[in-house]
């Protein structure tokens, strides 16, 4: 309903721990092509100057995800919510 206003905390975690492993791909593409319809209709049909100030809102914080997926790199190493990891370390596997 509101975009990537939403997912606004993500950006804090992803900031946090220095890495995006635990972005979700799957509603990350969802509502960025949610997005960008919303900005061509936006800009098309006659709106309030608010609701094209939202869609630029939602835009700026795609662009902020799309930055820090460049930066950050995934951490195959780190542990997700159940348990599984992709790579672990030595340290991980004499446990």
């Amino acid at each position: 309903m509101f975009g990537f206003v939403m997912m606004t905390p993500q950006l804090f975690i992803n900031y946090k721990l220095q890495s995006v492993a635990h972005l979700n791909w799957r509603t990350m593409t969802y509502k960025s092509i949610n997005t960008f319809i919303d900005d061509l209709f936006a800009f098309v049909i006659k709106m309030p100057i608010m609701h094209r100030l939202a869609c630029l809102r939602d835009d700026v914080i795609f662009f902020i995800f799309c930055y820090q997926r460049y930066k950050y790199k995934t951490d195959y190493t780190r542990v997700n919510e159940f348990g599984q990891c992709s790579e672990p370390t030595e340290e991980m596997l004499a446990e």
